[in-house]
């Protein structure tokens, strides 16, 4: 039953994820930077902490009380997931929200999966697997198998959106006209990369969730591990990647003369604001339930693999919702089907290598 509700908290946090930006699209007169930071304060400085307020009684004392050398990493991390979730914003600006979505959750899946197992054989912690207990059991190599489709899965997106490029080729892509491949492409794998060290945030940052879950366990015995956890490890996470998104928004801001974004009366300002709050708020609960279904599944990798899947799975149903690929061959909507068909796939084999444990 705890695997079964694991896997439902990471569709759920699978879901907001790759449906955050949405909103976004329904900003109008503002430059990506301004709604972008706008969002970003609202799921990097605002929701954080409010969810941790709810969920974890003095949660301050945790991090205080937290020695600075982890309280650094934690939020190092965050800074250069920060500079992977810029890139990201940048990467579905160029390639749209599915093809984008896919390249950069495909590269992310695959290192924040199989890098913190690789640390922890070189550095055994109770409570983590290693790469050893992936490789050598059965429901570790269900797992792996369970990634290895799941990269597959991305390639046959990655081939779609090649086909997409021909097919729209010397058209208007009234769906998405600002569609460059090869720039969208280099973004994606920067984002791709970068986008992993949130994983490693929160492998950082672990003994303030572990604190977090001793308090709960002691106050309430015999009812499992605590579902919110996490919430205390994201607080500082975030200030790591606001503080990278806020100075790249200040500086395009500068550049492009669009500081007067947030006080234009010619567009419609308090849509603007409610729709990047509500893209801001959305994008934070990818995490907040991710931490709901890792303290269900008790396994990192496989909840990491899990949720980069949800969200390639929700991110590609909403590029097909949207349109995003009108004008182009069967052929290659019957490729795009298949790659989010194989990503469907993939989830099934983890979840069964889950429930092997």
């Amino acid at each position: 039953m705890g695997a079964i509700l694991g896997v439902i908290f990471h569709f759920i946090g699978g879901f907001a994820s790759g449906s955050f930006y949405i909103p976004y699209k329904k900003v109008k007169g503002w430059s990506w930077e301004s709604y972008w930071i706008v969002g970003g304060i609202c799921s990097w400085l605002i929701v954080p902490p409010l969810a941790a307020f709810l969920t974890i009684p003095d949660f301050g004392s945790i991090i205080s009380s937290t020695d600075g050398n982890t309280l650094f990493w934690t939020y190092f991390m965050g800074l250069l997931w920060g500079i992977g979730g810029l890139t990201y914003g940048l990467g579905v600006r160029y390639l749209g929200v599915s093809l984008g979505s896919s390249v950069i959750l495909g590269l992310c899946s695959v290192f924040g999966s199989i890098i913190p197992s690789i640390y922890y054989y070189f550095n055994p912690t109770a409570g983590k697997d290693t790469i050893y207990d992936l490789v050598s059991t059965d429901w570790g190599r269900m797992v792996l198998l369970g990634l290895f489709v799941c990269v597959v899965a991305i390639v046959i997106c990655g081939k779609a959106g090649g086909m997409k490029d021909k097919d729209l080729a010397g058209e208007v892509k009234d769906s998405n006209d600002e569609f460059q491949l090869v720039k969208g492409l280099i973004l994606a794998t920067i984002s791709g990369v970068l986008s992993a060290c949130f994983s490693f945030g929160i492998e950082a940052g672990s003994s303030m969730s572990q604190v977090a879950n001793e308090i709960w366990v002691a106050a309430n015995p015999g009812q499992g591990e605590f579902l919110f956890r996490n919430n205390v490890v994201y607080v500082v996470i975030l200030w790591g990647g606001l503080t990278t998104n806020f100075i790249w928004c200040m500086y395009l801001n500068a550049k492009n003369k669009s500081f007067g974004d947030y006080t234009n009366k010619e567009t419609p300002l308090l849509k603007n604001y409610i729709f990047s709050a509500v893209a801001g708020t959305t994008w934070f609960l990818q995490f907040f339930f991710y931490g709901m279904g890792e303290s269900k599944l008790g396994n990192g990798p496989s909840s990491w693999i899990l949720h980069m899947a949800f969200i390639i799975l929700i991110a590609n149903s909403w590029g097909l919702v949207l349109k995003e690929w009108k004008g182009v061959s069967k052929k290659t909507l019957t490729t795009i089907a298949v790659g989010i068909a194989t990503i469907i796939l993939s989830v099934l084999i983890i979840g069964y290598g889950n429930s092997l444990k």
